[in-house]
């Protein structure tokens, strides 16, 4: 069945009560310092948070830009992000209420899985004026050997998914859409698979669909991921790739 924008809030709904500890990789302050580090904030910048949930990406900026504005489809996950929020718009990624050339960064954390691409990639480079960053930080294969294993499991554990990215593709998304200056940066995260299968949207059939692919698991699929149990517990190492891109001025290279 295809996939619309109300399945996506029917799912994050369910979701909301307890996002920010349904993964490690929510509050792990190294992955938020990596992404201040790919683009610093200044004090006069304008922020765009996309997909900006309960705020995890918003909190990071917040008190160290100008302004943070948050756009979101599910009410009750961003309602949670208010505190970190100078305005809140609920909207969808492929058509956002702002002028071109709005904001001098726009972030999209775990987001653009859900969303009509290349379609939203291009609305967030319009809404960057020129000389701004794009930045997409998303969970990735590691390549062609793990990703039928790895894309199913992420399938499983969040079925109103539209898309599945290698390292790659993030940069990928930012060139088409009309950015220079691309660059990637890889992080992993280690996961327990119990705790970050249990996020309240699926049920347990699901949840042991997703245990036994790591219990099948291929030799490289399960090298690639260091893949290990821990008193009975299996943790995954998974990587994440954030691809920064530079919106290009006008005359200036590309």
């Amino acid at each position: 069945m295809p996939v619309d924008h109300q399945d996506v809030v029917a799912h994050f709904t369910s979701r909301a009560p307890t996002y920010d500890t349904s993964s490690s990789w929510c509050t792990d302050e190294a992955l938020g310092a990596l992404v201040l580090t790919l683009v610093p904030p200044e004090p006069t910048d304008r922020v765009l948070d996309v997909a900006c949930g309960t705020g995890l990406v918003s909190r990071l900026f917040h008190g160290r830009v100008a302004r943070v504005v948050g756009v979101d489809i599910t009410t009750d996950m961003a309602a949670q992000a208010q505190t970190f929020l100078d305005e809140l718009v609920i909207a969808p990624a492929e058509n956002m209420p702002f002028p071109s050339d709005s904001f001098d960064t726009v972030v999209c954390r775990q987001g653009v899985q859900f969303m009509t691409l290349p379609d939203a990639v291009r609305e967030m480079v319009r809404v960057t004026r020129p000389g701004g960053r794009v930045v997409l930080v998303h969970l990735c294969a590691y390549g062609d050997a793990d990703s039928a294993e790895y894309f199913e499991v992420l399938r499983l554990r969040n079925p109103v998914r539209r898309s599945f990215f290698r390292p790659g593709d993030l940069g990928d998304l930012l060139r088409s859409a009309g950015c220079a200056e691309v660059r990637t940066e890889r992080y992993v995260s280690a996961e327990d698979v119990d705790v970050w299968s249990d996020n309240g949207a699926i049920d347990e059939a699901d949840r042991e669909a997703i245990r036994e692919v790591y219990r099948r698991g291929s030799p490289e699929f399960l090298r690639l991921h260091a893949v290990r149990q821990d008193n009975g517990r299996i943790i995954d190492n998974m990587l994440f790739v954030v691809a920064v891109g530079r919106k290009p001025i006008a005359g200036g290279p590309r």
